[in-house]
């Protein structure tokens, strides 16, 4: 069963980003709001995206440099109890 919603109050700032967006993508904001609204209640089946922007830094650690990070953030294992009662 399809239904319809009007969404009422929609502040300027919001409608001119529905707009920036529905045009970027080339949609219409139905399609666009129909969208998010299914993303945000992860209703959809889309692929999660996968990011590059980190990998030129892949494997450019020297072992040193690696060991000293580990040893650096191994305090944040331990779990303080008394904060978890």
């Amino acid at each position: 069963m399809l239904t319809n919603v009007h969404i009422r109050n929609i502040d300027p700032e919001l409608l001119m980003r529905l707009k920036q967006e529905s045009a970027k993508e080339d949609v219409s904001m139905n399609s666009l709001i129909l969208a998010l609204l299914r993303k945000s209640l992860h209703l959809t089946t889309e692929k999660p995206s996968l990011y590059h922007d980190l990998d030129q830094l892949a494997g450019t650690w020297s072992i040193d440099e690696a060991k000293t990070f580990l040893k650096n953030v191994n305090d944040f294992e331990n779990i303080d109890k008394d904060i978890w009662k």
